[in-house]
């Protein structure tokens, strides 16, 4: 059984789906970044960056306990436990890990970052804002080219954990002042993932504990100086 310790973001998700993708039994339990469940001791113990999601495999690979913190690195994890979502050949496997980094160091913090500044911010920065929206802009281009060239999956021909972990980014592109008729080829990508039954249940996952506005105390949790204090 895995625990999985998690709340309905888009890092969250990509864990949510991966895991009913796979069919592996997990338990889920509710981090509320809202509320500062991310700085409780417990939480912190498995994942000391204080960002969901995490998870705690009881039946690790010695047999043992093993907790795992970082989306990327549980997605990779899943993929070795299962054999699935990540090519056995070199030349695919290293395809799909391009595609994943891709992700976790450009797709992930850049739309993170338009979020921000188009919705949350307290102030609205012109600079900060075309900045980023400009930037989410030319990922999309750059997945758009992609699935022209592939024509099936962000990798190639195969769904893989690549797919699992950009996908759920995507799904706020009007947060991200996107218009989908620019990407016609990214956007029938995205309409093909969105139909996967393991997808939809993903996303589902803790979807009815999530408040559909954030409270100006939750900001504060989320943006302001409760981020920076030691523990």
């Amino acid at each position: 059984m895995i625990d999985l310790y998690s709340w309905p973001t888009p890092n969250g998700h990509k864990i949510h789906i991966m895991l009913e993708e796979c069919g592996l039994p997990y338990r889920v339990h509710a981090v509320n970044i809202g509320a500062g469940d991310q700085f409780k001791p417990d939480f912190l113990a498995i994942s000391p960056n204080n960002k969901i999601p995490a998870i705690v495999d009881a039946d690790g690979p010695d047999g043992q306990p093993m907790s795992l913190f970082e989306s990327g690195a549980i997605l990779l994890y899943l993929a070795g436990k299962t054999g699935r979502f990540l090519p056995a050949d070199t030349r695919g496997r290293y395809q799909t890990l391009e595609w994943l980094m891709f992700q976790m160091a450009s797709v992930g913090p850049m739309l993170g970052q338009a979020h921000h500044f188009r919705i949350y911010a307290p102030e609205k920065v012109d600079y900060a804002i075309n900045r980023y929206t400009n930037e989410a802009r030319r990922l999309y281009g750059v997945m758009n080219r992609r699935i022209e060239h592939t024509g099936a999956y962000i990798a190639g021909g195969e769904y893989s954990i690549a797919d699992i972990a950009i996908f759920p980014w995507l799904r706020s592109w009007q947060n991200q002042g996107v218009d989908w008729a620019e990407y016609p080829a990214l956007k029938r990508w995205f309409d093909r993932i969105a139909e996967r039954p393991a997808v939809r249940r993903g996303v589902q996952v803790l979807a009815d504990q999530r408040p559909p506005v954030q409270t100006a105390a939750a900001k504060e949790v989320l943006f302001g100086q409760a981020q920076y204090q030691r523990r």
